[in-house]
């Protein structure tokens, strides 16, 4: 894929997939967690500014500010329960029959579906499975493949244009790994749709048994999947 733009080059990673330190905007809580304490903000929001609209007359103006400011609020509450809603239903589908996958298979379809994404946006995907090519997994296709989609074309849409985006896959049977490193877009919304599509990857890969770690160094953000004895099929894709 060629690009008019020249693209933001990423500094090499070190060999192993663990960066210094997790951002703080994952703390401890997990992805479910995240969701529902981030709903009360806007709950709350909205419900003070009915208190307000309701406690002395006002003028037209401020009436249509006060429902503008309300309908962003009820938006921001939608996307939040949708993604709350996500999370939900995949913790209560039934388990698909497992076959074995080849990962770098499912990783090189996912990054070519997105493909003209990324050449729209001027953002250049490398993809990189040196001796993980023969990793594989013992799960649901559709379950991996959407775990995957969910995390590429979220990081793919918080990158800043004109930048890289490199997914590399290694390790072996005992405990592979999925690395993703972008260059992140300035200014970013905490609970942006890209954000929330993160935090459902999230919630896929570690109900799948797997360990999430997002870190950020300076505007570099890399996310890194530890992946289980995937060949014995002990996730819950």
């Amino acid at each position: 894929m060629s690009s008019s733009m020249d693209p933001i080059k990423i500094p090499e990673a070190p060999h192993s997939p663990g960066t210094a330190a997790s951002l703080a905007m994952t703390g401890a809580r997990g992805p479910l967690e995240q969701l529902l304490h981030a709903l009360n903000q806007p709950l709350t929001g909205l419900q003070c500014s009915m208190e307000v609209a309701l406690a002395s007359p006002r003028t037209p103006e401020q009436y249509v500010q006060g429902l503008r400011d309300g309908l962003a609020l009820t938006e921001r509450m939608r996307a939040l329960v949708d993604a709350i809603r996500e999370v939900a239903d995949a913790e209560e589908e039934q388990e698909a029959k497992a076959e074995t996958i080849e990962l770098h298979a499912v990783l090189r379809e996912v990054v070519e579906d997105l493909a003209p994404v990324a050449e729209a946006k001027s953002v250049l995907i490398t993809l990189e499975c040196s001796a993980a090519s023969s990793l594989a997994a013992k799960t649901g296709r559709r379950r991996l493949a959407a775990a995957v989609f969910r995390l590429l074309e979220s990081a793919l849409s918080l990158a800043a244009r004109g930048s890289a985006l490199r997914v590399e896959m290694g390790g072996g049977l005992a405990e592979g790994w999925i690395r993703i490193r972008w260059h992140a877009a300035r200014p970013r919304s905490e609970f942006s749709r890209a954000e929330l599509g993160l935090l459902v990857a999230q919630a896929g890969w570690e109900r799948a048994g797997a360990e999430w770690d997002r870190d950020r160094t300076e505007s570099v953000e890399t996310v890194t999947v530890r992946l289980p004895d995937i060949s014995a099929g002990g996730g819950n894709f």
